[in-house]
């Protein structure tokens, strides 16, 4: 049974490079870079202010959604960078949402 793609697409219009990086350290102590893309994805604004542990206020800044397993040779995406309306923005979380059959259907990239 083939799965409908839940993000589109004809939906995702804003350009995003991103820089993946894979678990483990270089032999520098920097991160491993796994793969360097430029893509298409639904962009979602949404801000929230939180206080750290130095009681200064942090901004949450958005989710990027992309169609399908952008990296299928990662099993995890452990971090990373996106550029996006030409802002470098960190990934903090990255989520495979997958189907009921183990098949990916869609990656969303938390950033700030």
């Amino acid at each position: 049974m083939k799965y409908p793609c839940l993000v589109p697409k004809r939906l995702c219009k804003t350009d995003i490079a991103l820089v993946l990086h894979e678990e483990g350290l270089s032999e520098s102590g920097g991160p491993l870079v796994a793969a360097e893309l430029s893509l298409k994805c639904n962009y979602q604004d949404s801000t929230k202010m939180i206080m750290d542990t130095e009681q200064k206020l942090v901004q949450i800044s958005g989710k990027a959604l992309l169609p399908n397993d952008i990296c299928p040779d990662l099993p995890v995406i452990s971090g990373g960078v996106a550029t996006i309306f030409g802002k470098e923005r960190t990934i903090i979380q990255a989520l495979k949402v997958r189907n009921p059959d183990g098949t990916v259907n869609y990656t969303e990239l938390r950033l700030i």
